[in-house]
């Protein structure tokens, strides 16, 4: 009779949860093996064994960082109710989890630890365009959307558009690591919508 496998101890999804709550509060650089193994309730060789070594452990927590973003996006802009109330909804959802720390303000996962280390890492500078890529491209939808119900003028450059809605996303990040306060991010929310929408 054939021996079986030892049975997985640990479930993938929180453990990815928790490694990505270790490099989004310390950064790639500074998060070590010996906090992500204990953060994740795996040692090392069950740890490598699951997801590779740290590199790759890191980009399948922004994998499934922007993953869980793209349908919460799409969510937000289904066209259901008006552009304005929608990009509203995308930019409170955001300063909520930018500011959802207990400690300093923690921004966007992706903006605040993969632009870092994007440059010294292809793997990690393809995820972050891909992801960046993925969010105006869902915007964009909705931009054509809203063209198509008079909501925006005929002849608005929606892709332009979608880039500068996503470029507040980004600013808000990380000003909101910056320390900016939630009055000052929801100010600059409100005019970026304002400007958009007129």
């Amino acid at each position: 009779m054939p021996k079986r496998g030892r049975p997985i101890e640990y479930d993938p999804s929180i453990a990815l949860e928790r490694a990505r709550d270790v490099f989004w509060a310390t950064g790639f650089a500074a998060s070590s093996l010996d906090t992500l193994s204990k953060a994740t309730k795996m040692n090392r060789p069950s740890l490598f064994g699951a997801f590779g070594d740290k590199e790759a452990l890191y980009i399948a927590t922004l994998e499934r960082y922007r993953d869980d973003s793209v349908i919460t996006l799409k969510e937000k802009l289904s066209g259901a109710k008006p552009l304005h109330k929608e990009l509203a909804s995308v930019y409170a959802a955001a300063i909520d989890l930018y500011l959802a720390s207990k400690d300093a303000a923690r921004g966007c996962f992706l903006i605040g630890t993969a632009a870092v280390e994007a440059v010294r890492r292809p793997q990690v500078r393809h995820v972050l365009a891909d992801s960046l890529t993925a969010f105006n491209a869902i915007i964009e939808v909705r931009m054509r959307k809203a063209v198509d119900k008079g909501e925006l003028v005929k002849g608005t450059d929606v892709a332009a558009m979608a880039s500068i809605a996503s470029a507040v996303l980004h600013s808000l990040a990380v000003r909101a690591r910056a320390g900016d306060p939630r009055n000052a991010l929801e100010k600059l929310a409100r005019t970026a919508v304002d400007l958009i929408c007129s």
